[in-house]
C-alpha cells in the first residue's frame, strides 16, 4: 500500500541559533495525526527530481497531545538541498507535504528500567518528545539521565525546558557537553566522557538511546557495548547527517 502523503500549513517558524529553527506545522481537522514520541515524518521537498534528494526525515520534536500541531527542530546544514530550501523558501502560510509518522525509536514500556540519552545537535528532538510525554502524563518510571552535546552555550536546545524538569523532578538529571568553550562551568569536550563516568559499571537494569551525527553514534555504541560491556540490546540509536 503506498504511503499516505499529507499536505500541511506551516504555521510558525521560531529562530533557535543562527542556523538552527523551530518549524510548526498544522494540519487540516480531517487529517488527524498519532504519532509516538521519538518516531519521525519524512518531508517531499522541492528540491530535485531525486527521491533520495527531495525526501528529508526529521524528529517530531514535541509531545503528542491531540493539537494537530506538529513541532520540528532543524538545523541548516552548509550545502544541503533540504534545510536550505526550509531556510530560504518557506514562510508561516507555505504548505509542506509529508508522510508518516514512521520509526522505532520509541520509548520501551514499562520503563522499569533506567534510561540514558545521549545526544548532540537537533539529535535532541526525539528525547524532548518523549521527557514532555513522559512528564506530561506522570508516566511511572526510574532514573532519567539525558546527556546533550553541542559547542557553545548559545546552542543548547530547550534549555529552559530541561533545567525546569530537572528542577521538580529528582529522577530526572540532566547534563551539557560544549567543546568549544573554555570558561563553561559544566563538562568541556565530548559526551563520551560523561556516560563512560557514570555507567562504567554493567548493569542489566539500564538501557542507552543514542541520537545524533553517525560519527558521535557509532562511537557511543562500540564504547558501551565493547569498552563497558553493554548488551547490544541495551543499546538503540537513531542516526542523521
Amino acid at each position: 500500500m503506498p504511503p499516505k502523503w499529507i499536505e500541511a500549513k506551516l504555521t510558525e517558524i521560531k529562530p533557535v541559533t543562527d542556523k538552527i529553527r523551530n518549524f510548526y506545522l498544522t494540519l487540516n481537522d480531517e487529517d488527524r495525526f498519532g504519532f509516538l514520541p521519538g518516531q519521525f515524518v519524512t518531508f517531499d521537498l522541492p528540491v530535485s527530481e531525486k527521491r533520495l534528494q527531495r525526501w528529508k526525515s526529521y524528529s517530531i520534536a514535541n509531545r503528542p497531545d491531540g493539537s494537530n500541531t506538529l513541532e520540528f527542530c532543524i538545523v541548516h546544514l552548509d550545502g544541503g538541498l533540504g534545510s536550505g530550501y526550509l531556510f530560504n523558501e518557506v514562510q508561516p502560510g507555505s504548505l509542506l507535504r509529508f508522510k508518516g509518522p514512521d520509526g522505532i525509536f520509541t520509548l520501551k514500556e514499562p520503563l522499569d528500567y533506567d534510561l540514558v540519552m545521549l545526544c548532540t545537535g537537533t539529535g535532541v528532538a526525539p528525547f524532548k518528545s518523549m521527557l514532555d510525554h513522559i512528564f506530561h502524563h506522570n508516566i511511572p518510571h526510574r532514573q532519567l539521565h539525558l546527556i546533550f552535546g553541542t559547542r557553545k552555550e548559545e546552542d543548547i536546545l530547550y534549555r529552559k525546558e530541561f533545567e525546569e524538569y530537572a528542577a521538580v523532578h529528582p529522577e530526572f538529571r540532566y547534563d551539557v557537553v560544549l567543546s568549544r568553550q573554555e570558561n563553561w562551568p559544566g563538562y568541556k569536550g565530548h559526551i563520551h566522557q560523561v556516560y563512560l563516568k557514570e555507567y562504567a559499571e554493567t548493569r542489566p537494569d539500564v538501557r542507552f538511546m543514542i541520537c545524533g551525527w553517525s560519527q558521535m553514534s557509532d562511537q557511543a555504541t562500540e564504547y558501551l557495548t565493547q569498552k563497558c560491556g553493554y548488551e547490544k540490546s541495551q543499546v538503540h540509536c537513531e542516526l542523521y547527517g
